[in-house]
């Protein structure tokens, strides 16, 4: 074809809205502060891990990977600590969020999903930035989808059992990390961060 064609083509109302489009999830995609500049500033490298600084960082051999539609997210700590049984995660998530994070201790449980595709999309709909689960969840095509950091161990397709209430605002840890309510947490693709304050860049 003619490139003046093609740029026609291209600048075209039906063209403008593909690309609209294809943008979109890359912007959010690529939302929040990444992790390697921020252990930059707080002065990290390889001599001062672990850290008695206030900046913490997440053991990568747990291989936590990415589920939700924002791959990089970052607010104030809420902590549940939660066995195979998930009534406080849809009880926050079904709250305001504010720009926290949720942090759940799920013992690394392989046999249910803490998580699902109505409680997450409750989770955007109250502003929640994201959720960090040491555990599964399931649904993850549709979860893929939404506008929510989503950081677990695995994906399941059976769901949890609503017999223990678990605990809420209690310190829990993994991944050599102890997670404090009113710390913050950063996250992206290259891993997770906790710090004492708030980080800026």
């Amino acid at each position: 074809s003619h490139p003046s064609k093609m740029l026609k083509a291209f600048a075209s109302p039906a063209s403008r809205v593909v690309v609209s489009q294809l943008r979109a999830p890359t912007q959010r995609f690529m939302s929040g502060l990444p992790t390697a500049d921020l252990a930059d500033k707080a002065g990290l490298d390889v001599s001062k891990l672990p850290t008695e600084k206030h900046v913490s960082v997440v053991d990568p051999a747990l291989n936590f990977r990415n589920f939700g539609g924002k791959m990089a997210f970052s607010g104030p700590i809420v902590t549940i600590k939660a066995y195979e049984s998930n009534p406080l995660v849809r009880k926050l998530f079904e709250s305001p969020g504010s720009g926290r994070v949720l942090v759940v201790d799920a013992g690394a449980s392989m046999r249910c999903a803490m998580l699902g595709d109505n409680i997450a999309e409750a989770g955007v709909k109250n502003g929640w930035a994201g959720i960090v689960i040491f555990g599964c969840i399931r649904d993850s095509a549709m979860i893929a989808g939404m506008d929510l950091g989503v950081k677990a161990l695995n994906t399941h397709p059976v769901k949890s059992h609503k017999n223990d209430p678990g605990l809420q605002d209690v310190p829990v840890k993994f991944g050599g990390v102890t997670f404090k309510p009113g710390q913050f947490l950063y996250a992206d693709a290259d891993g997770i961060l906790v710090s004492d304050t708030e980080l800026s860049l």
